[in-house]
């Protein structure tokens, strides 16, 4: 496993998450929001910076998230706002 430093822009937060590999540039992921529900993310930008011990090098990832994915986000809000009941009588 790999612990990344993810920086997300959307959210203006940093956490560290462990992968399987390195996502790269263009690539989407999937994360939590702080609501509790999963987004599409886009990966910007990816860079290795020095440790403070050894001889490693961490990854850090810059992600925001997809647009049709806060396009969506934002319907559903605006839906949940209006009060609409599908099944209405």
């Amino acid at each position: 496993m790999i612990e990344i430093e993810i920086q997300n822009e959307t959210h203006q937060t940093q956490e560290r998450l462990r992968f399987a590999v390195v996502p790269r540039i263009g690539e989407g992921i999937r994360l939590r929001e702080p609501d509790g529900f999963w987004a599409s993310y886009d990966v910007l930008d990816l860079w290795y910076q020095k440790a403070d011990y050894g001889d490693i090098w961490v990854p850090y990832l810059h992600v925001r998230i997809t647009p049709a994915e806060m396009d969506s986000t934002a319907e559903d809000t605006l839906q949940h706002d209006k009060g609409l009941t599908p099944f209405a009588i």
